[in-house]
């Protein structure tokens, strides 16, 4: 069963639900950090490193011999990796999307693929929890192919959990894509509410079922309630805005770990999507 934490903005506590819905899960669970911009998971666990790899994609490497200047790669191109200047092909690889559509269009066989760094994927074991964690190299624009790595990596029967980047982007597509079910985080501001609106559009259109946590309840105001209640929205749970809560955030601690009180809460909430996302399954 693979279960998304997406929000349509940062800050709503999407990473929070996905560390504390994994520990409080009641059995192994695999924890995917698909925000490989600024995966932050980690950061709430006590973890233990098992592996690191190496994250490469393919870019053109042209053999000036053998170029005879026609520019069909250059036009193949539809990202602007590749450039003419006159007679000379140019490649940026840091706009190469790794298709190899240029190599198969010339016709002199003077471009090869090369591989380039662009991140990595690391593994750790936090006792029931195994997270995988993908983080782009500094300077890479490009995120999915990574996540898409990332994702390659999932071979197992557990229960998955992917913390997915903030947003309605391409990274957040590439992390939803064949998942089973998808909680969006939203908090009852105007903000929290106009990002909402965007991922539940996103969701509708890949065709994902999906229900809504709403965090920070007691702060803002109703819309968020009332738009969920107008478009027929599941509301799965809602969340206190407790200061307590970001206290604990703010040490980076866990708060099924720190505040007792809110064990049963997202046992519960564990409980809650783990049902609603195995109707689904089953389906």
């Amino acid at each position: 069963m693979k279960i998304a934490i997406a929000s349509g903005k940062g800050g709503t506590g999407k990473t929070t639900l996905s560390v504390n819905i994994a520990q409080s899960a009641g059995e192994p669970v695999l924890l995917v950090d698909c925000d490989v911009e600024e995966p932050n998971c980690k950061l709430f666990l006590d973890t233990v490193m098992n592996d690191e790899e190496v994250v490469s994609t393919l870019v053109p490497s042209i053999d000036e011999g053998k170029c005879v200047g026609c520019g069909e790669c250059r036009k193949m191109c539809q990202f602007g990796a590749i450039a003419m200047f006159g007679m000379k092909p140019m490649v940026f690889p840091e706009m190469c999307h790794g298709c190899g559509g240029c190599a198969l269009v010339c016709a002199q066989g003077a471009i090869t693929e090369t591989p380039r760094r662009i991140g990595v994927i690391k593994e750790y074991s936090a006792g029931n929890v195994t997270l995988l964690e993908g983080c782009i190299d500094v300077g890479v624009a490009m995120a999915p192919p990574v996540i898409r790595e990332l994702k390659k990596k999932i071979n197992t029967d557990k229960l998955v959990i992917f913390d997915a980047p903030p947003g309605t982007t391409c990274p957040v597509v590439a992390t939803l894509s064949d998942v089973d079910y998808v909680v969006l985080v939203t908090e009852p501001t105007p903000f929290g509410l106009n990002d909402l609106v965007l991922a539940v559009d996103m969701v509708r259109e890949i065709g994902i079922p999906f229900g809504v946590v709403i965090n920070r309840v007691g702060m803002g105001d109703s819309r968020v309630h009332e738009y969920c209640v107008a478009e027929g929205i599941e509301i799965l749970m809602e969340i206190p805005n407790d200061r307590a809560v970001a206290e604990v955030y703010s040490r980076g601690g866990s708060i099924v770990g720190s505040l007792e009180k809110y064990n049963e809460l997202f046992t519960s909430l564990a409980c809650i999507i783990k049902e609603a996302a195995g109707g689904v399954h089953s389906e």
